[in-house]
């Protein structure tokens, strides 16, 4: 899909700007005491007969409170959403939820239940994921855990870590950066008595 050239952009400039006076209830005079600009010229502007300009548009822009860009029709800002690829592994599958490289990157996990005995690895990095269905099983150093949907976790990848989903596959949000980026979530307290034991 190609850009649309700057004449056709500029030649809708005019149909905006009557749009918008009228849209408003206002007249050409008023807008001229508004802007400075004589009655001739926004008429001019707004049949199309004179090619708008920056000292012209600024003005116009401000009576009318828009932004420049709603003046002019500019393009939408490109799709800002993320399609990288998922990626396939041994027992699950990332999908890529941000760009840029190095940094925090952001995935969702769709685990599958291993079989066999846990084998915890170690790696730079710190590690936050959240259980967004199923059932985690989370063996990290000397613990044993197995988390819900709605649970969440954050550890340092340098300590013996491995997870798994129980009882059939489970989806989870992850977080992970470079050593020492580590993830801050502001959190209400628990109210007393609801702690689980």
């Amino acid at each position: 899909m190609g850009e649309e050239p700057i004449g056709d952009v500029l030649a809708g400039v005019g149909e905006r700007l009557r749009r918008l006076r009228r849209e408003r209830g206002a007249t050409l005079s008023g807008l001229a005491e508004a802007t400075g600009i004589s009655v001739s010229t926004l008429s001019r502007l707004e049949s199309g007969k004179r090619r708008p300009t920056l000292e012209l548009l600024l003005p116009l822009a401000k009576a009318h409170q828009v932004p420049l860009d709603e003046l002019v029709g500019a393009p939408a800002v490109g799709d800002p959403r993320v399609r990288a690829a998922p990626v396939k592994m041994k027992h699950l599958t990332a999908v890529p939820l941000t760009r840029q490289p190095g940094g925090l990157q952001a995935f969702k996990l769709i685990l599958d239940e291993r079989q066999g005995e846990p084998d915890p690895r170690t790696h730079e990095g710190y590690e936050w994921f959240y259980v967004l269905s199923g059932r985690v099983r989370l063996i990290l150093a000397d613990h044993d855990l197995v988390l819900g949907a709605g649970e969440a976790a954050e550890f340092d990848t340098r300590l013996p870590h491995w997870f798994a989903a129980v009882d059939g596959p489970a989806e989870v949000l992850s977080l992970f950066g470079p050593q020492g980026e580590r993830m801050h979530l502001r959190a209400r307290p628990k109210a007393k008595g609801s702690a689980r034991g």
